[in-house]
């Protein structure tokens, strides 16, 4: 991997991550672009003890623009657009429209090919490894900045998921404290650790799973499964089979296998809603809609987890979608959003059953 950082017309930071150590990256951005005014802020709920982004100039972000107007392809001679160079293999860049920013986080963009018309389960295993490689080095850089305490890797694909823009694309927020949710799992983590005598939940949980009726698909060095309470659908989760914190602690062998069973992954979930039987009659019904969210553990203090350290937490990769059948989506209504119940209209084990039928379609 060949890496390339530049700067945008509006002092952005830009960086190009290449498959040919021999890629030059010179190309300027020409745009007349005035430096990015933003008002991020973080309030503080007092009853339910979260954070909530204030961001108001999120309003007036690009919408579904057409494809020859997409700010996520090359530039071309007579169309600049937020990447300078007339080609990419993947490219991250600060988002413009940033819902962190300065004291408050940050917020990137991933490219993760510069054809439009692709998803990333069309990318190549040596794309995919690119942009795992893209993703771990990003983590890496973004915990060193001093308002960041947890960096989190995200793909939403589909506007059933709200996505504005259509190109093959995802996101990194550097969060300047520790998720709501991250700090579920390692209060959760605490406590089964106080009450086993020293267990580690994830550890636990991976374990159960494998000898259980969920598993969707196993390599040497990743499993994955339908989760036991899944929340969504067809939700599914990615683990590596030995415990590290995040992504820059996986080894050569993970790195190396992940490409294989995560490119495999998607195919199957794009296969989730076609008919079954084949024939002229038959619907494919795709893309799937979903979202992709990497969960690592957080770069700062866990002194409040009683003692749980960030070893003590399991890199893994949820991957889920908003579709409970065919034209019909999951809609977070009453209980899911005032409550935050949910309730799931699929058995998660008849959930991993149809991926698993999928595998030969």
């Amino acid at each position: 991997m060949k890496k390339t950082p530049t700067r945008l017309a509006d002092g952005r930071e830009l960086v190009y991550y290449d498959l040919r150590d021999d890629a030059v990256r010179d190309a300027v951005d020409r745009r007349p672009l005035e430096r990015t005014v933003t008002t991020s802020e973080i309030r503080r709920d007092a009853l339910l003890g979260d954070s909530v982004a204030i961001a108001s100039h999120r309003q007036g972000r690009t919408y579904l623009p057409p494809a020859d107007e997409c700010p996520l392809c090359p530039s071309r001679e007579g169309r600049l657009s937020e990447i300078p160079d007339s080609s990419y293999d993947v490219v991250v860049f600060e988002n413009r429209f940033p819902s962190l920013a300065g004291d408050f986080g940050r917020c990137e963009v991933v490219c993760f090919t510069s054809d439009h018309n692709a998803s990333f389960a069309d990318l190549t295993e040596e794309q995919a490894r690119l942009v795992l490689d893209a993703w771990t080095d990003r983590t890496a850089e973004l915990s060193h900045l001093p308002s960041v305490e947890q960096v989190f890797c995200f793909e939403n694909r589909g506007r059933e998921i709200g996505v504005t823009l259509g190109h093959p694309h995802g996101q990194i927020y550097a969060y300047p404290f520790i998720t709501p949710r991250t700090a579920l799992m390692l209060r959760s983590v605490a406590a089964h650790r106080n009450a086993t005598g020293g267990e580690n939940l994830f550890d636990a949980v991976l374990e159960r799973e494998l000898a259980d009726e969920r598993i969707v698909l196993e390599g040497e060095h990743w499993v994955a499964f339908v989760p036991y309470a899944a929340h969504w659908p067809y939700e599914v989760h990615l683990y590596p089979r030995r415990r590290v914190p995040d992504l820059l602690a996986l080894d050569e062998a993970a790195r190396t296998e992940f490409p294989k069973v995560y490119l495999e992954l998607l195919a199957r979930f794009d296969r989730i809603f076609d008919e079954q039987g084949g024939g002229e009659n038959s619907v494919r019904e795709t893309p799937t809609p979903y979202i992709a969210a990497w969960h690592q553990a957080p770069f700062g203090a866990l002194a409040e987890f009683e003692g749980v350290s960030r070893d003590d937490f399991a890199v893994h990769l949820e991957l889920f979608t908003i579709r409970r059948t065919s034209g019909k989506l999951k809609f977070l209504a009453g209980s899911e959003s005032g409550m935050n119940v949910f309730i799931n209209d699929v058995p998660p084990e008849a959930a991993a059953q149809r991926l698993r039928e999928v595998a030969s379609s």
